[in-house]
């Protein structure tokens, strides 16, 4: 997703092994870095929008004060970033760091472009939420860095809900489907704009009740879409789908979800916090009607599954500058950093910890405890293929909410799927 920060959310990253953590911060050259990179420049290659102004210049100050070398940011522009990475890991001097997609991740580091950071991983990633760092490992080794994330939350019109006599926003599925109801019952509301091929929310469903949209066959992944879990997810999608006018053939941005809210007789729909913004922008009056609250799962203690999209730092493997790297990334994750960032930008820190620093942003507050219950699409390299135009997973979304049953809907779509994990990049 390209919308814009957030909404970039597949997003993964790369660093470098690191020596053992010791009283000896020597490196094989003798370096420390008390002595400074002096003359040094570290090139880090960062999206549009990811650092804010005020992280940005606090930690270059920081960073060069500490190491004496120079940092230098270079914003790099979501359309066609992928290619630019990938050509940039294959030549002789690729940028040092670089900010890339959670789930592009396990394409790069089957290329060996990326650098083994097992070792910084044990020295500062201990505390990073489970969910948060999947992304980060491929084949048993810990390939980036988990930086910032951001997941869907239900964002709502208070003035429908109070008009159907709601005081308090859900705490379980059940009772945000009962809430539905109150709003379809007591007033002229559509209760949810949900269209057909909210394809992401469904993959959140997907997660939540412990499933994957592909399994592995011997050496071949294949779909996992006839898994009965799957199947409760596409249940759970049709039954919330049926309290919404949207198309089923539609996706969220056909027409963009948060302007048909933003005319005021929707009573909720599940999207991106920023999306909030989008819809203050279609119509001020809206503002003061929003709220948000975490998408509730089947119990009060665990939220829904929800499709982490975020970014994480990395090394190219063949930076010549491992060390200097490394002293960036141990600043840049640090608490302080970390912190500012989820403070500033309004994204989900890499631990739980940090997640106080969410407080004044309302949609990060709502987004934050779902994260953890969080994952992503399939964390292979074969999976990116699966995701093109025309994308089966929406196709069989469809299919189901028009009449089909999920295991006639899987068939139907189950061997372009096959031959799409099968291609080789």
């Amino acid at each position: 997703m390209k919308r814009k920060l957030i909404a970039a959310i597949g997003i993964a990253g790369m660093m470098v092994s690191v020596a053992a953590c010791g009283g000896d911060d020597k490196d094989s050259g003798g370096k420390t870095a008390a002595d400074g990179f002096k003359g040094e420049t570290l090139t880090v290659w960062a999206m549009d929008g990811s650092t804010p102004p005020g992280w940005t210049k606090d930690l270059t100050a920081a960073f060069e004060k500490q190491t004496g070398a120079t940092l230098k940011f270079e914003t790099q522009q979501w359309n066609g970033i992928q290619q630019k990475i990938t050509t940039a890991l294959s030549e002789e001097n690729p940028p040092d760091v670089l900010e890339v997609g959670n789930t592009q991740t396990p394409a790069y580091a089957a290329t060996g472009g990326l650098a083994d950071l097992s070792g910084l991983k044990s020295e500062i990633g201990a505390d990073w939420t489970e969910a948060l760092n999947a992304s980060s490992v491929f084949d048993g080794k810990q390939y980036a860095a988990p930086w910032y994330f951001a997941n869907r939350v239900v964002i709502y019109n208070k003035k429908v809900w109070a008009d159907a006599g709601i005081t308090e926003t859900p705490k379980t599925r059940d009772e945000f489907f009962k809430d539905l109801e109150a709003i379809e019952k007591k007033t002229k509301a559509e209760p949810i704009y949900l269209p057909g091929q909210n394809w992401y929310f469904f993959d959140g469903l997907t997660i939540g009740q412990g499933a994957d949209l592909v399994k592995k066959e011997g050496d071949k992944y294949v779909s996992n879409l006839a898994d009965p879990k799957v199947t409760a997810a596409i249940e759970i999608y049709k039954k919330y789908q049926a309290f919404s006018k949207a198309p089923k053939d539609k996706d969220e941005a056909t027409p963009q979800q948060a302007e048909v809210f933003a005319k005021g007789d929707v009573g909720a729909f599940i999207g991106m916090g920023w999306e909030a913004g989008t819809a203050i922008a279609a119509n001020k009056d809206i503002e003061k009607n929003i709220g948000y609250f975490t998408i509730p799962g089947e119990t009060a203690e665990k939220p829904e599954g929800v499709f982490l999209g975020g970014s994480n730092f990395a090394v190219a493997a063949g930076s010549k500058k491992q060390e200097l790297a490394q002293e960036f990334l141990k600043l840049a994750l640090s608490d302080k950093f970390e912190g500012a960032l989820a403070k500033e930008n309004g994204v989900i820190p890499n631990k739980e910890s940090l997640q106080s620093n969410l407080t004044a942003n309302p949609a990060a507050v709502a987004a934050a405890p779902a994260a953890a219950f969080g994952g992503t699409t399939p964390l292979i390299p074969e999976w990116a293929a699966v995701e093109n135009a025309p994308n089966p997973i929406k196709t069989y979304m469809t299919a189901v909410l028009n009449g089909k049953s999920p295991a006639e809907a899987a068939k139907q779509v189950e061997d372009e799927i096959n031959k799409r994990l099968s291609q080789t990049s």
